[in-house]
């Protein structure tokens, strides 16, 4: 019998056996249920390397001047950002700890952006130290911080975020460059902290940073938005954000990476011309397709639906509930379809549901289900609702399969706990002495 159609939204890579069981980087899913337990992140190794490589030769097919970022907030694992580096990208962080992490992960502090709407003057010294090569300046209370910070005599590169007035067609939620966004400049002030930074001799304002949003199947947006930013002077480098969309079901068919980078470095020669230096940060792109999480169903029931609740949830995957967004779901050991249900989680609330309408064949308790394409913001967002420890981090390449992030335990839910003595009541700090509230 021919193995089962296998959807695009899968690793690269990935296959169905011939005993009808998921096979990524060469490891049975099954197997690796069993090993590592449920629920788990599985990162296919290779697809995360092609992905860097398409984009790092997409844009030097193109042009000589440019830098591919991973936007670490998509997924912010230590062993995932050390791949990345290992294919020659540099990286963007937006919080003191995403710095910590590509720190640790082996990034030169050179090839490190620091990004933020709300930076603390404690996360831009950080940066600062590190030897960051670019702090994105994205309000006066930036400039205020920084102009303290650097040392005398000493320069800090900068860029500055510039809210071009575009709103794309994506979730408002992930839309961040219309006129009304909690991020950058808006096109009338721009040119003020531009003059502000231009004559500081601290700062060296290096080029303009754009973001318009995330999940964009238009490319075109990125002309647009770089057409709304052409009164404003460039310096000679343009960080255009990322926001190429992947897929997440069969029927979505998101721009190649190739047609995506095309489309912004055409938009930059023709709106700023030639010989601007171009720098793009991915996230989703590169690693949302390369994952898949795997639950084991714990239960059925049929109120009016037929429910199949499975062992994780809202916890490891927070977008069906953020967003609404929409997911496939597979039995690993049995693809194919004939019943309809809602793959739900086991968490406290009932928009706990993971896919809407799911058709798996012939779901029974005990089966593993795969839900794929859960690379960008699963393990980012992931939480400990109910108590339930944060899933592991698998990687697998080549039949192997090594653990990158171990799974929470009960002891590490109260490692932060701080003990007092039975009878003993920490003292109150008022807010005059600098604490978080006063006397209780």
């Amino acid at each position: 019998m021919a193995a089962p159609h296998l959807s695009h939204v899968y690793p690269l890579g990935s296959r169905v056996t011939e005993a009808g069981h998921l096979e990524l980087g060469g490891c049975d899913v099954m197997a690796l249920a069993r090993e590592f337990g449920t629920p788990a992140y599985i990162v296919v190794e290779d697809d995360v390397r092609e992905r860097a490589r398409a984009f790092v030769g997409a844009y030097a097919a193109r042009c000589e001047d440019f830098e591919v970022h991973f936007a670490s907030k998509a997924f912010p694992c230590t062993a995932v950002l050390r791949i990345l580096c290992e294919e020659g990208l540099a990286c963007d962080v937006a919080s003191g700890g995403e710095l910590a992490i590509a720190l640790k992960a082996g990034f030169d502090p050179a090839r490190i952006h620091l990004h933020g709407n709300a930076k603390s003057a404690a996360e831009l010294a950080e940066a600062v130290a590190a030897g960051v090569g670019h702090i994105v300046v994205d309000n006066h209370t930036d400039i205020d911080h920084l102009d303290r910070l650097v040392p005398d005599g000493a320069t800090q590169r900068v860029q500055l975020r510039v809210a071009p007035g575009i709103s794309p067609d994506t979730h408002p939620s992930i839309s961040t460059g219309g006129p009304n966004t909690k991020f950058g400049f808006g096109l009338q002030s721009a040119p003020a902290a531009i003059e502000r930074l231009d004559a500081s001799d601290r700062l060296v304002l290096e080029g303009l940073h754009l973001h318009i949003g995330s999940q964009i199947y238009d490319v075109e947006s990125f002309r647009t938005a770089l057409e709304a930013m052409a009164g404003l002077a460039s310096h000679g480098m343009v960080n255009l954000g990322g926001g190429l969309g992947v897929a997440y079901v069969n029927s979505e068919h998101p721009p190649t990476i190739e047609e995506y980078v095309a489309a912004k470095v055409d938009a930059v020669r023709d709106v700023m011309g030639p010989g601007v230096r171009i720098l793009d940060e991915p996230g989703r792109a590169l690693v949302a397709n390369s994952t898949v999480t795997l639950y084991t169903v714990q239960s059925m029931k049929r109120n009016v639906d037929l429910y199949v609740a499975v062992d994780g949830g809202m916890s490891d995957n927070l977008r069906p509930m953020l967003y609404g967004a929409r997911y496939e779901a597979q039995v690993a050991s049995r693809f194919g379809g004939g019943t309809y249900c809602h793959l739900v989680g086991k968490h406290c609330e009932s928009g706990d549901l993971i896919v809407r309408d799911a058709e798996l064949a012939d779901p029974r308790v005990g089966d593993v289900v795969v839900t794929p394409a859960t690379g960008a913001y699963g393990f980012a967002m992931s939480n400990t609702y109910n108590g339930v420890p944060r899933a592991p981090v698998v990687i697998v390449k080549d039949g192997d399969a090594r653990l990158a992030v171990r799974r929470e335990t009960y002891e590490d839910l109260v490692a932060r706990d701080v003990e007092h003595p039975l009878g003993h009541s920490p003292r109150a700090w008022s807010t005059a002495e600098g604490g978080p509230r006063g006397p209780v």
